[in-house]
């Protein structure tokens, strides 16, 4: 199961995390954000241990959104290193 983080726990899960992150930009009433999750989830069961995966609900965390200009989701975005 893919973590999910918000505003407040975004610098400590992404910005300070060793390995890459991909994190997926969603929201719960986006049918195109229910369709990737389940390949997010695979991907996270094949490649969990060099790659950390988390979920941002944009209705929930809008500094971060807004701080990345999602302008439409799903969006991912992968950050390594910061």
């Amino acid at each position: 199961m893919i973590k999910e983080i918000n505003d407040s726990t975004f610098y400590n899960e992404v910005s300070q995390a060793e390995i890459p992150v991909i994190v997926d930009f969603w929201a719960p009433w986006c049918g195109p954000c229910k369709m990737v999750s389940p390949v997010l989830e695979g991907l996270e069961a094949e490649y969990g241990s060099k790659v950390k995966f988390v979920k941002i609900n944009v209705d929930e965390s809008p500094v971060i959104s807004q701080r990345y200009k999602i302008s439409s989701i799903p969006t991912i975005m992968m950050f390594s290193k910061g």
